[in-house]
């Protein structure tokens, strides 16, 4: 593959409702040459993520929206090819958020070098040694709290921030812990290869219905990925002084219209309840002791990480179908696409 152009995936138009193909064109772009202090990496894998659909809107959040006919953006990992800094050599492996692309130009300082782990893929990086990583354990430990001995609910649990929650509750010491996913095979792998106690196919019947059968005493922590019924199904079963780390609502992302809030709030007052949502920007200072805690349980096996790989190396296009399966539950665990 030849590194003077980038292949790269723009916003063509904002969706209304669910994005579709016709939301995105790819361009190709003759690279200029390297200014002092910059590099230019090729990605390995880049990552697409549920958070991306909101910045496709045109409304203020904690993140900017993408730009009209402008690239997307997102988390990367590769390697510098051609380096005119002297903080990054040819051979580095660099995170960064230039993905949506094959190669990557920009100042040395928009990229940071990472290690190498044997046996563990680049594209971890992107996961649960990165932000979906960093994502759990700052929503089990600095937003809801979690004390050894709590039962646990994570809706989407399969995902990639659900199943690590899960692994994560357990290995804080959760004395039980219950997820939902969307087919009876993700949840079968929730409590064969995960460690879930338990596990509901949202797809089967209402959560309302399943949830209460599967945490007999409560719930004492809720991890929410997904929000609509999952919310109103936790707000059930959660204890006195229970607490819900609020991280995403997927259910919801794609709607044209105002979605109703839950029906049971008033739980909320009556049981004492603590929900607090959170973006993990403002977090990023738990990543030190995130790492000193993954990487000894990643090394020896404690934690199960999978991914869903799209390749892309012939067509950058193939990003567009990554982040749609996103919303259909095409991905067991963190979804990345392959472009080197």
């Amino acid at each position: 593959m030849a590194t003077t152009t980038s292949t790269r995936v723009l916003l063509a138009s904002r969706p209304h409702g669910r994005p579709t193909a016709e939301n995105f064109r790819v361009e190709s772009v003759e690279l200029s040459p390297l200014a002092d202090g910059e590099v230019r990496v090729v990605n390995d894998f880049c990552s697409v993520d549920p958070y991306m659909r909101g910045r496709m809107n045109d409304v203020k959040s904690y993140v900017p929206p993408f730009g009209l006919d402008e690239p997307l953006t997102g988390g990367a990992v590769g390697h510098v090819v051609e380096s005119r800094a002297d903080a990054l050599s040819v051979g580095d492996v660099v995170l960064h958020q230039l993905g949506w692309r094959d190669v990557a130009q920009a100042p040395a300082d928009q990229f940071r070098t990472v290690e190498e782990v044997p046996g563990v893929p680049l594209s971890a990086h992107l996961g649960i040694l990165g932000m979906t990583g960093l994502t759990a354990w700052v929503g089990l430990r600095v937003i809801a709290g979690l004390r050894e001995g709590d039962v646990v609910f994570v809706s989407g649990a399969a995902g990639a921030v659900g199943s690590a929650a899960g692994q994560i509750a357990r290995l804080l010491g959760a004395s039980r812990v219950v997820g939902s996913a969307g087919s009876p095979e993700k949840v079968e792998r929730l409590t064969s290869r995960y460690g879930f106690d338990a596990g509901l196919d949202y797809k089967a019947a209402p959560v309302r219905e399943q949830l209460p059968a599967l945490v007999p005493d409560g719930v004492d922590v809720y991890f929410d990925n997904v929000g609509g019924e999952h919310l109103e199904a936790a707000l059930d079963v959660l204890s006195t002084d229970g607490r819900a780390a609020l991280c995403g609502a997927i259910a919801q992302y794609n709607d044209t219209k105002r979605a109703p809030g839950p029906d049971n709030l008033s739980n909320v007052v009556t049981k004492s309840l603590t929900l607090k949502g959170f973006t993990l920007p403002a977090y990023l200072d738990h990543a030190a002791e995130f790492a000193a805690a993954m990487g000894p349980w990643l090394a020896a096996g404690d934690v199960m990480h999978d991914e869903t790989v799209v390749d892309a190396r012939d067509d950058v296009g193939a990003f567009v179908d990554a982040f749609l399966g996103l919303f259909d539950g095409d991905n067991t665990g963190k979804m990345v696409v392959r472009t080197a």
